[in-house]
């Protein structure tokens, strides 16, 4: 990298560029525009359309850290927990053709969880462009459904304002995925670049809508009339870094709140008013209790189907309030009497301002009555079983006994993920890494190796079945390289359990496919010079479980849980909230 003088015709004399000015690649301004943004780890894969990048970072390892995945979608789902755990923007890197398309899975996923990420795909020659060349895909279009923007680089010029924006896009508003598709011309081609200047308003993007204040109003004269009112809040919440804001708005209102999988830890798990989990897995009180609320705040959540149920007999005799920053949610599913457009750490205070002081003690103690219901015929069997079998409550329970709430809990999806969520405690802010949305098996192992470089300090533990851990095991590669002290839980009930739940349940206990047969994890783990062991007794179960977490370095644990354990309560497909069951 060269700094750039200016030669004018005048013979003797010299122009100097501004500092920050040099003459280089487009690789190199892609990297430096990357520092520039304080991006500290990427997670990526090599391939031949990003090789000019890739012999770049070569002389960029002091200020860059590159982490070599197994797999491009391993390298997005690392990215994501990154994003989760740290709040700032996650960079994955892949080449053309198959290494773009393996990072569709994660784009999907990080759209409809709202994860920031930027991700660099390299692309053939312009000129090749259109012509079925080799590991050539149309990765704009392919990706354009799963991205908050995407756009392709032909010209190296191009490289520092566009990657501005696509940090600025990423990040801003409703967070999400952008991808930029850079073409090989474009990373090997010779500029002068201008000082890299970060990017802080695009003409046609809004993403701050205007906060009005009428609508503030109206909804605080609501609440202050409410007699049952009920908060649901959702990740807007920490995304918003509203953690404070939201806290001080429960408080002063008095008001029962519950979350929404993707909005856990945004308060700890034992405040006074956190009344649980809402949703097809959630508690009792919340769900039937929505039902006979007069007033429903809902703050930065999208009334997924998993929350709402059946819509048609969703909380139809309340007054809706709808705190979002995104417009397009407001009215999407559930139709609001007042919709406040705006970040919620802006309009949580103006509302908090209005709102009454007020104490729903008698509302709260019904909470509490059916989550004692829950309490006495699910949650006391499933973390005290009397049975043999080993359950993942229990593991749960033991968890949060060692840890004190204070660990990163990272889960896959499935039964376990149900389990975890549930009854996982949190004491701090961003420590519940899932995918909600999309329901992505395979995500939790990467998304572990991320979440671990975005909180370092902290106890990352992934919680994982057996089904979804084969799905991505060559993260193990990641982790055995890299030396990520994710510690690995495997619940192992030897099926595909949450679909096997519903065939029990729904379809005359017909198990069709869901029985799987697992390697030895134990094994497997050791191969790639990770500590494991195996549980198959309650015995032994609190000292495994202590050795895992209190292990320096990555652990891997399988315990063997009961086969044919369900997941309750639960609302069945296309039930109302209030139809759901205990067993």
């Amino acid at each position: 990298m060269e700094t750039a003088q200016d030669l004018t015709a005048t013979g003797t004399e010299t122009r100097q560029e501004p500092a920050g000015t040099f003459k280089g690649s487009g690789s190199q301004a892609l990297l430096n525009g990357l520092i520039a943004e304080g991006v500290s780890t990427i997670f990526g894969y090599p391939g031949g359309a990003i090789m000019p990048i890739y012999d770049a970072l070569y002389d960029y390892n002091e200020r860059l850290e590159h982490i070599l995945v197994r797999h491009e979608q391993g390298g997005i789902h690392a990215a994501q927990g990154y994003a989760r755990t740290s709040g700032k923007v996650g960079v994955v890197f892949a080449t053309s053709g198959p290494g773009a398309t393996n990072l569709v899975t994660g784009l999907a996923d990080a759209q409809i969880d709202s994860t920031p990420l930027v991700c660099i795909t390299g692309q053939v020659f312009a000129h090749l462009l259109g012509t079925d060349a080799f590991q050539e895909t149309d990765v704009i279009n392919i990706t354009t459904p799963v991205t908050k923007w995407n756009y392709q680089v032909t010209d190296a010029k191009e490289i520092p304002e566009v990657l501005a924006k696509a940090f600025y896009v990423a990040k801003s508003g409703r967070p999400g995925p952008v991808l930029i598709d850079i073409t090989k011309n474009a990373q090997l081609q010779i500029e002068t670049f201008a000082p890299y200047k970060k990017c802080n308003h695009i003409r046609s993007y809004r993403p701050a809508p205007q906060i009005r204040q009428e609508f503030i109003a109206e909804a605080a004269a609501l609440i202050n009339k409410a007699e049952r009112p009920f908060v649901l809040f959702g990740q807007g919440v920490i995304l918003g870094k509203a953690e404070k804001e939201f806290t001080e708005f429960i408080e002063k209102s008095g008001i029962p709140a519950a979350w929404t999988i993707m909005g856990e830890s945004a308060i700890p798990t034992d405040h006074p008013l956190n009344v649980g989990m809402l949703g097809m897995h959630g508690n009792y009180g919340p769900n039937v209790l929505t039902n006979e609320c007069d007033v429903l705040i809902a703050v930065g959540m999208r009334f997924d189907d998993r929350v709402t149920g059946r819509l048609d007999k969703y909380a139809k005799q309340a007054k809706i309030v709808h705190l979002d920053i995104d417009p397009a949610e407001i009215d999407k599913n559930v139709k609001a009497d007042v919709g406040v457009w705006g970040d919620c750490k802006a309009t949580l205070p103006l509302l908090t301002a209005l709102v009454e002081k007020r104490n729903h003690q008698a509302w709260l103690d019904r909470f509490k009555a059916y989550n004692q219901e829950e309490q006495d015929q699910v949650i006391t069997p499933e973390l005290y079983p009397a049975g043999e079998e080993m359950t993942m409550g229990e593991v749960l329970r033991n968890i949060n006994e060692i840890t004190g709430g204070d660990a990163v809990i990272v889960t896959d999806v499935g039964q376990h993920q149900m389990v975890a969520c549930r009854y996982a405690k949190f004491n701090k802010t961003r420590s519940n890494v899932t995918s909600g949305g999309l329901g992505t098996m395979g995500f939790g192992l990467p998304a572990a190796i991320g979440a671990k470089y975005g909180a370092p300090e902290r106890t990352v533990i992934a919680i994982i079945g057996d089904g979804g851990f084969q799905m991505t095991p060559q993260e193990l590669g990641t982790i055995m390289q890299f030396g990520a002290a994710v510690k690995i839980l495997i619940l192992n009930n030897r099926f595909l359990g949450m679909v096997r739940q519903w065939q029990q349940l729904f379809h005359d206990k017909r198990y069709s496919f869901v029985n799987i047969t697992s390697p030895d994890f134990v094994a497997l783990a050791k191969s790639y010079y990770i500590e494991a062991s195996r549980v198959d007794e309650r015995a032994s179960l609190r000292s495994a479980l202590e050795t895992m977490i209190n292990h320096e370095g990555s652990y891997l644990l399988e315990v063997m849980v009961g086969k044919e354990n369900n997941v309750f309560p639960m609302v069945p497909q296309g039930c109302s909230v209030s139809e759901i069951r205990l067993k």
